[in-house]
């Protein structure tokens, strides 16, 4: 006998575990749409190999080969004592006579090796200028052997690159740059380069580190990796994944003088606006904004009521400058210029100079307490002298000593003439110093002027005790003054003594 089933019968039983199965399948999707949205956007996995980018690449990376002549140095004037009858006798004396006869003093040709690498298909070379530098004759060999005479059509010494020019019958392989800033800590990276002249080699490795600061020159802000570089690698270029240039390898940190493991590169983002310049000017074109700036250390920050020790604070600020124009003070604290943060007082200069010139931009300061926005027109840096310098700012000691540690005097003729004062230099002379005392231990010295305390001017002697006695009653543990020494101002918190 045939039986049936209802299906009114079995759809209670079967709608509870229906329900489980596809509650159950919702929750691994969903975990699954979790981990992936919580993965980075540009993550990858290791590659599987290099070679294929490596292929594509290499051709466009090349060798560069300079030639510099130098004037020898002179050699000694007579041979020396010999014992009679040494076996070395005749060698010297034959040494001394060709030096004699005119090989002394002959100029001396010196090579050297090192890497770039084209960026257009019309012959434009990249490198480093340290490469180039002073060269007589330089020669760019290409991946082929083919060896090209190049002109050199720009170089700047401040961030160290230099554009150079090759004639060919034919388009070069070339690679573009790409944007340094995308890049993270962690993802891989390929340098190609010509290492101890051997030919164009590649190794590859992770971004170590970012905003290296290696006192190379002003506008510091390496790309660390740890991609073997040795020495021939200076001006190749440091690669991402998609083939673009985000770096160009400069210097390598080694005790022995090969790689070990720390090398670093120019970011593409301030490579390639210098390379642009180079190539249109033939010499950079930077903004200025006519400022003297130091550290703000954590004492300055507690004087000015800064919650942490953060921006660039004004020393000095140029005559006839953008900034003298905008009306900026000694004692600001510019903590944003053009809408970008001014963590530290190196990032200032870099800012300012990859600023386009005659561009009115906002800088956010700090002046006496008070936030302020200010609008400055930017000027063109004139590269010789330099007028935006960062000072050397004191480190943090501590000291005990009443009266901050020195003894200061209203300014005479006698101190003028003494301690070699400008006539038109006002304030209170530093006339003595202890030795032990906290004055001292921030570096004054004997001849400094005071001009401020505490951010206001000062003129006798009892303004410069009224104000840090101010600063004692008000429980701060510093006072900050403003200091001329022989025509360079600077900031200087000095802690005042306990009771």
């Amino acid at each position: 006998m045939r039986k049936y089933f209802s299906t009114r019968a079995v759809k209670p039983a079967l709608l509870p575990l229906t329900e489980i199965a596809f509650a159950r399948l919702l929750g691994v999707f969903a975990v699954l749409v979790m981990f992936a949205l919580a993965q980075p956007a540009h993550a990858r996995g290791t590659p599987d190999s290099f070679a294929d980018l490596a292929e594509a690449l290499t051709t466009a990376v090349v060798n560069i080969s300079t030639v510099q002549s130098l004037e020898a140095a002179p050699g000694p004037e007579a041979m020396p004592d010999m014992p009679p009858g040494s076996p070395f006798e005749d060698l010297f004396r034959d040494f001394f006579e060709r030096q004699r006869r005119g090989d002394q003093g002959r100029p001396r040709r010196v090579q050297s090796l090192g890497s770039g690498f084209i960026i257009d298909p019309a012959g434009y070379v990249v490198t480093n200028n340290h490469v180039i530098k002073d060269a007589d004759e330089i020669t760019v060999i290409l991946s082929d052997d083919r060896e090209l005479l190049a002109t050199l059509l720009g170089h700047d010494p401040k961030t160290d690159l230099a554009l150079l020019k090759v004639e060919s019958d034919e388009p070069l392989p070339f690679v573009k740059f790409g944007d340094s800033d995308a890049i993270r800590v962690g993802d891989w990276v390929m340098a190609i380069g010509n290492p101890f002249g051997l030919g164009n080699t590649v190794t590859a490795g992770i971004l170590s580190a970012r905003g290296r600061n290696i006192n190379a020159g002003p506008y510091d802000d390496f790309l660390q990796t740890d991609a073997p570089i040795n020495r021939g690698n200076s001006g190749g270029p440091l690669f991402n994944m998609d083939g673009d240039v985000i770096g160009i390898n400069t210097a390598i940190f080694s005790p022995s003088g090969g790689s070990v493991g720390i090398g670093f590169s120019i970011p593409s983002a301030i490579a390639s606006p210098v390379i642009a310049q180079l190539r249109e000017y033939g010499h950079t074109r930077r903004g200025w904004l006519g400022v003297r700036i130091q550290t703000v250390t954590d004492e300055i920050a507690v004087t000015l009521g800064l919650d942490k020790a953060s921006g660039a604070l004004v020393a000095d600020v140029t005559p006839d400058s953008p900034a003298e124009r905008a009306k900026f003070e000694p004692g600001d604290v510019i903590l944003t210029f053009d809408g970008q943060d001014v963590p530290e007082m190196r990032d200032l200069p870099r800012i300012v100079a990859a600023t386009e010139i005659g561009k009115e931009v906002d800088v956010v300061l700090l002046r006496k307490g008070e936030m302020k926005t200010m609008s400055v027109v930017i000027d063109e840096l004139d590269e010789s002298p330099p007028t935006v310098t960062a000072a050397v700012s004191p480190k943090a000691m501590s000291a005990e000593a009443e009266s901050l540690g020195m003894t200061f005097a209203a300014i005479n003729p006698d101190l003028r003439e003494r301690f070699g004062i400008s006539e038109d230099m006002n304030g209170v002379i530093v006339t003595e110093v202890d030795p032990d005392g906290a004055a001292a231990e921030r570096n004054i010295r004997p001849g400094d002027v005071i001009v401020e305390v505490g951010l206001e001017e000062v003129i006798t002697p009892d303004d410069v005790l009224n104000r840090v006695k101010q600063a004692a009653e008000a429980k701060r543990k510093s006072v900050l003054l403003l200091l001329d020494s022989s025509g360079e101002q600077r900031f200087v918190a000095v802690e005042l003594s306990e009771g």
